[in-house]
């Protein structure tokens, strides 16, 4: 019979008790960078702006979405 091996090395398993709070499995320098780059590329997902096609769109739903609104409280009264 094969033995099966852990994906996760020996090290890497730690037993916690419920009440002990675990510590991060990155240190803080790390998390900061991760931190970092994120904000610079979500920042710069946010420069692209929305296309002009997506907007009129939205637009269109909106309107839509208005009218819908209006006629409904219409048909309730």
């Amino acid at each position: 019979m094969k033995e099966r091996k852990s994906l996760r090395p020996e090290s890497a398993v730690q037993v916690r008790s419920s009440s002990a709070r675990p510590d991060p499995a990155l240190n803080r320098e790390i998390q900061t960078k991760i931190g970092q780059q994120l904000r610079a590329i979500y920042d710069d997902v946010v420069d692209q702006g929305v296309p002009d096609r997506f907007a009129e769109l939205l637009r269109n739903l909106d309107s839509q979405a208005a009218r819908a609104k209006i006629a409904d409280k219409d048909a309730g009264e």
